[in-house]
């Protein structure tokens, strides 16, 4: 008999633990899911101001300037090296 009471202390214990647990997940998920969508719209901002950084740098600029001369320069800029 004394088994089946310590048991149940046991199962009591275990009970408790996961319904504070089981109240407690959903708040920490939805947390979790806030922060991520936020960081996911800034990594999407970040992507899109590199690719249009890149392409910026790796585009030939093409200047026709009258003070040349009328001459046309034709400049490349080469993309940093990554680190």
């Amino acid at each position: 008999m004394e088994i089946f009471g310590g048991f149940m202390v046991m199962m009591s214990i275990i009970g408790l633990f996961l319904a504070v647990v089981w109240l407690i997940m959903p708040f920490v998920v939805f947390a979790i899911k806030g922060k991520q969508d936020r960081s996911l719209e800034i990594l999407e901002g970040i992507d899109k101001r590199l690719a249009e950084l890149e392409k910026h740098l790796i585009q030939p600029h093409v200047e026709n300037s009258p003070a040349a001369g009328g001459v046309r320069t034709e400049t490349v800029s080469v993309p940093l090296p990554e680190s």
